[in-house]
């Protein structure tokens, strides 16, 4: 997957738009972010998950899904190693962190 295919399926999702924060781009739901591009560096995505999904990530595709380093990935940031990654996972992990934070009306219908 490249960052360019992570970028498409993040915005095929509701209500999303694109933003910039510390330089790199993220993707937000409201004004709460659940991914981005391009951290640690380009060969990377990441996500926000609640941390027993993270868990099943990254036990599932440890080559994959990996935990931020420190507090961040204690608190479920997921590092996406994207040549890796099959656009299918990435796709349902992309859902899994958008449902996270998107109103409940809205993560009800997906």
């Amino acid at each position: 997957m490249s960052p360019d295919d992570f970028r498409k399926v993040a915005l095929r999702l509701p209500e999303v738009v694109e933003e910039q924060h510390q330089g790199h781009p993220d993707f937000r739901i409201g004004r709460k972010v659940f991914a981005t591009l391009g951290w640690p560096n380009d060969e990377w995505g990441m996500i926000k998950l609640p941390i027993e999904e993270q868990q099943k990530y990254t036990a599932a595709q440890p080559l994959v899904f990996e935990p931020a380093h420190g507090a961040w990935g204690r608190r479920g940031s997921t590092k996406i190693r994207l040549a890796v990654a099959a656009p299918t996972a990435v796709e349902q992990a992309l859902l899994c962190a958008w449902r996270h934070v998107a109103p409940e009306r809205l993560a009800a219908k997906y």
